[in-house]
């Protein structure tokens, strides 16, 4: 194949051999969805088929995250766009019965909105989607990512030809400059300007990366975008390769992601095919060969100092920073990181043009976010917003408010050593200039400032982070200082060692943290964990000690009193430390149901049928089976 004309003429050869008005079913097979049964729904949907003769008619296309993970397994019924939520395999009889033969909408089927009760026949009519502006993830949910063909009929790798045959490389890191373009992998350094200084470092040859680790907890961005449109990703790095003049890159992608790894292995095998990855692409001149290393999960490597002597097949440790990955990278060579997201948005770049996309977005935040949306939150899943929405629309409007009626409490960003925005309704921030340049972690956001727009400046400003993607919602049953614990638990575990202020120091306050938890505080420990945190902060090698005490700095500077009930009562307020939990029944609550006598697993309660109850403290578990079961709110969790 052989130029634009080449890739055009193989688009209108798939277009002409596919009918825009035939049915089809999309049946969203992301990592989220199979967990939920959306490969045994493919393949009953596929038998109805056979069972009323439409085989070979309608097709059952498996395609990546729709987004809606809260709502899986799901299916659209193209070409009306009929969705249904929530399916078993059960349903596919029904589904192919009335809706594929005989054009009827299954009204139960439907989503129903849990706020208005209405149901919705369109994806596009549900609140979850209707904020969101879906440019990376636009074909998630459109194409099977296992088959070239749906990609290339979207228009798929035109902007790589567009850049090897009507673009220099120098115009290209001009356009990428100019659209404004941010690494998404955290940071938010400007994309243009990095592939510059890689493109002018001296050294050969020049290696790019695809940071596709992803290790953050509670995140899930980069492999759904890997799993679902692989050939955005590849298509971004060749034209990042042919910038900065590179024809070497890998896609470093933890084996942890089986479906990720096999569906980019599949998309880099059917791109080498069609002459649009390897030597001479497109006949253009230009060689570019790309290929997956997989990560053991550290969740270091994601540091890209760690990252690129993974790679090299050495300890995934970070070196010190006074030498840059672009002037001295993989293999001591200039090397160009980006994450995913970053890569997948260049192919719009080109496609588009920079003004475009800096039309979208605030500005000094361009494009679009794609985060996962998790936590106490109603609507879970992956949604991709404008720079710029605010955090009241990304968690009421999109993600439906807080579970339960519950009051939000945090919200948790960039990662477990990022950020988190506190949101209280007695709070006040305080202005930048009035805090201590040491003092690290969030600000606090009072509930009158939860329009606070969600870009890179306005994070930072508040002290956040947009970090790689992941928003964690809490709500008022959430224990902060349990938060810290379980934040600085994780990073004890994946701190690689290497230095002794994160090693040791991370270990301590974990330490700390457990003992106050357990009901062990003492006085002067939280003020020894901001002396530490300092500590660590300012002594440690890399990013991850850098960061690390942020979820203990910002839990006891706007949490103060959860610790110091900790400490001071040996009580948790939210409820949650079991060491200071104490289980009781309110006797004039109590019928004498007998539903907690029987449910408790230790005997710890005794009373008689229609006469109050009563807690054994000394036998009580705390496993909190009498609170389940009792009806009447007599038992009491204090």
């Amino acid at each position: 194949m052989k130029g634009i004309e080449g890739l055009k003429a193989w688009q209108a050869a798939i277009q002409e051999q596919r009918d825009p008005d035939a049915t089809w079913i999309a049946v969203c097979a992301g990592t989220g969805c199979l967990s939920q049964g959306a490969a045994d729904l493919a393949a009953a949907l596929r038998e109805a088929l056979i069972r009323h003769s439409l085989e070979g008619k309608v097709e059952v296309k498996e395609t990546g995250c729709r987004g809606f993970c809260e709502q899986g397994p799901l299916i659209v019924i193209h070409p009306e766009g009929i969705f249904y939520p929530q399916l078993k395999a059960a349903d596919a009889e029904r589904i192919v019965s009335e809706t594929i033969l005989r054009k009827q909408v299954i009204e139960d089927l439907l989503y129903q909105d849990p706020v208005t009760g209405r149901r919705h026949i369109h994806e596009g009519d549900i609140p979850f989607y209707q904020k969101q502006m879906r440019l990376v993830c636009r074909l998630n949910g459109v194409i099977d990512p296992t088959h070239i063909g749906d990609y290339i009929v979207h228009g798929g790798y035109q902007a790589a030809a567009k850049a090897l045959f009507e673009m220099e490389p120098v115009q290209i890191v001009e356009e990428i400059k100019r659209s404004g373009l941010r690494g998404r992998g955290g940071g938010g350094f400007p994309a243009g300007v990095k592939w510059e200084s890689c493109r002018n470092a001296h050294g050969e040859p020049k290696y790019v990366i695809c940071n596709a680790d992803a290790g953050d907890p509670g995140a899930f961005m980069d492999r759904s975008l890997l799993e679902g449109n692989p050939h955005s990703i590849i298509e971004g790095m060749i034209i990042g390769a042919y910038a900065i003049g590179s024809h070497e890159g890998y896609v470093y992608v933890r084996n942890e992601y089986p479906l990720a790894v096999r569906n980019l292995q599949t998309a880099i095998e059917r791109a080498e095919a069609h002459n649009l990855l390897g030597d001479n692409i497109l006949e253009s001149g230009f060689d570019f060969h790309l290929k997956i290393n997989r990560g053991g999960g550290a969740f270091v490597c994601g540091e890209s100092t760690a990252l690129m002597a993974s790679i090299e097949g050495r300890v995934g440790e970070p070196r010190a920073k006074y030498v840059h990955t672009v002037e001295s990278g993989l293999w001591n060579k200039p090397t160009n990181l980006n994450n995913v997201e970053t890569w997948a948005n260049v192919p719009l770049v080109i496609e588009h043009g920079a003004d475009w996309f800096s039309a979208i977005g605030t500005e000094t935040s361009k494009g679009t976010k794609v985060f996962s949306l998790v936590g106490h939150v109603n609507n879970t899943g992956l949604v991709e917003v404008p720079m710029g929405i605010t955090l009241r629309e990304v968690m009421f409007d999109i993600g439906g408010g807080v579970r339960g009626g519950r009051h939000f409490k945090a919200v948790q960003t960039g990662g477990p050593s990022g950020g988190t925005i506190i949101v209280d309704t007695t709070g006040a921030a305080r202005p930048a200039e009035d805090r201590d340049e040491h003092e690290r972690g969030p600000a606090l956001v009072p509930e009158s400032l939860i329009d606070l727009p969600v870009d890179f400046e306005s994070l930072t400003e508040a002290g956040s982070m947009m970090g790689s993607g992941g928003m964690i919602v809490m709500d008022e049953t959430t224990c902060m200082v349990d938060v810290a614990r379980y934040f600085l638990n994780f990073l004890t575990e994946e701190s690689c060692g290497k230095c002794t202020p994160c090693r040791e120091g991370i270990r301590n306050m974990l330490a700390i943290l457990e003992r106050i938890c357990d009901g062990r505080g003492q006085e002067g420990d939280i003020d020894l964990l901001q002396e530490m945190s300092d500590t660590v902060a300012d002594t440690s090698l890399c990013a991850l000690g850098g960061t690390a005490p942020n979820p203990v700095l910002s839990t006891i500077r706007y949490f103060r009193p959860e610790y110091e009930a900790h400490i001071r009562d040996r009580r948790c307020p939210a409820g949650v430390c079991t060491a200071l939990i104490e289980y009781s029944i309110n006797a004039t609550k109590c019928t004498g149901c007998h539903a907690c006598f029987k449910a408790c697993p230790t005997d710890a309660i005794s009373g008689e049928v229609k006469a109050a109850h009563v807690i054994s403290t000394a036998k009580c578990v705390k496993c909190g089976s009498c609170l389940d079961v009792c009806k009447f709110d007599a038992v009491v969790k204090q």
